[in-house]
């Protein structure tokens, strides 16, 4: 990945548009778990653009796993030149407690790696340890590569991550993903009924803070991060209608770029009491 990082981009996302295609003819499981999310959460899609879909997934998935390369590696000119940052911006100025909504597009690690190095705060995250200590490494050193950027692991409780939100360190969260039944609820994603954490929620309403959306889109020249306006009407007092709300929200920004969210993800891998497994 070091020696990837000098190569011009242009033939890195070539790379990554072969290996995506050998995932997708190799990987028969993770194909299956695409196809199946994408015909539940796109019924009206016929099986060519199922097909078509998910192989964009699957390139777009090896494309971001090859930009790391230069997210991590590449200078700081060139992160800065192939990273747009741009909407809303304003809201991430000052000290106001903020809550990042940044959903699990493909690019996730380009818009924190943009907000690390060209917005002037200290942001904290929520980090799941890897299980390869060499890549667990890695990782942490890409991501505290710019700025001050604070990782939690989940074993350090929720009183540290309010403490930092409550002194003006924004919470870049991901609570998109099914992390298990417990501590989550069942509401609608696409229709279908999906266990989601009501964290976006919860730390905003702990932490006083604001919710502001950020979405990252992949594009030739590299990634655009788009801060959207802060919602007006969240928290509310109900965690759980704060959750669907979240992912009603979350759908429209799917619906913009569905082909790429993390779809190889078992977003309805729990399910209801009594209902029969979708995978």
């Amino acid at each position: 990945m070091r020696l990837l990082a000098f190569l011009p981009l242009s033939w890195l996302r070539a790379l990554g548009w072969a290996f995506g295609w050998v995932l997708y003819a190799l990987v028969r499981s993770r194909r299956h778990v695409v196809r199946t999310n994408l015909r539940l959460c796109f019924p009206q899609l016929d099986e060519r653009r199922i097909r078509a879909l998910s192989i964009e997934i699957f390139i777009r998935f090896a494309q971001a796993w090859f930009d790391r390369s230069w997210l991590w590696h590449g200078s700081a000119e060139t992160t800065r030149r192939r990273l747009k940052l741009g909407g809303a911006v304003a809201e991430l100025q000052g000290e106001a407690p903020t809550v990042i909504f940044a959903p699990h597009f493909m690019g996730l690690d380009a818009g924190w790696t943009a907000l690390t190095q060209q917005v002037p705060r200290r942001f904290t995250t929520i980090y799941t340890n890897q299980a390869n200590p060499v890549v667990d490494a890695w990782v942490l050193a890409g991501r505290r590569r710019f700025g001050l950027g604070r990782l939690f692991g989940r074993i350090d409780g929720v009183k540290a991550i309010v403490a930092a939100l409550r002194e003006g360190e924004p919470l870049y969260l991901l609570p998109d993903m099914n992390f298990g039944p417990e501590d989550s609820v069942f509401v609608p994603f696409y229709g279908v009924p999906a266990a989601t954490v009501p964290s976006l929620s919860r730390f905003a309403k702990l932490g006083r803070a604001k919710v502001v959306p950020v979405l990252t889109r992949m594009t030739k020249t590299g990634y655009e991060v788009q801060v959207l306006p802060a919602w007006s009407d969240f928290p509310s007092d109900d965690a759980e209608a704060d959750t669907a709300c979240m992912n009603r929200r979350l759908q429209d920004y799917i619906d913009t770029m569905p082909g790429q969210y993390y779809w190889v993800h078992k977003r309805f891998k729990d399910r209801p009491p009594g209902e029969a497994p979708l995978y």
